[in-house]
């Protein structure tokens, strides 16, 4: 699995027909500080993500066991939005951090 961010969306009015109906997404991978790698990646969205949002995207045969996914033309597949991130006790990363009281 890959820790990526979702960049914005990618428009193919034609395409194979069993991608129809998928919306596709320009991510790109990220380290535990969110910065980039370098890798950029169209995956076919399986859960509902969203520009600016950390995802666990699965590729190569493993894209394919989704159940949106299955036995379709997909090389790369968002199956996860990230809530957080924890490393040996820290949070490294929180989609929706503690408000300071």
């Amino acid at each position: 699995m890959i820790l990526a961010e979702v960049l914005g969306t990618v428009v193919a009015t034609r395409k194979d027909p069993q991608l129809r109906g998928f919306k596709l997404l320009m991510v790109r991978e990220v380290d535990l500080e969110r910065r980039p790698t370098g890798t950029h990646l169209v995956a076919a969205d399986a859960v509902g993500a969203g520009a600016g949002e950390i995802v666990l995207v699965a590729s190569g045969s493993s894209a394919r066991m989704t159940e949106l996914t299955k036995d379709r033309p997909v090389d790369a597949v968002i199956m996860a939005i990230v809530d957080t991130v924890e490393i040996e006790g820290r949070v490294v990363f929180e989609k929706y951090p503690a408000r300071a009281r």
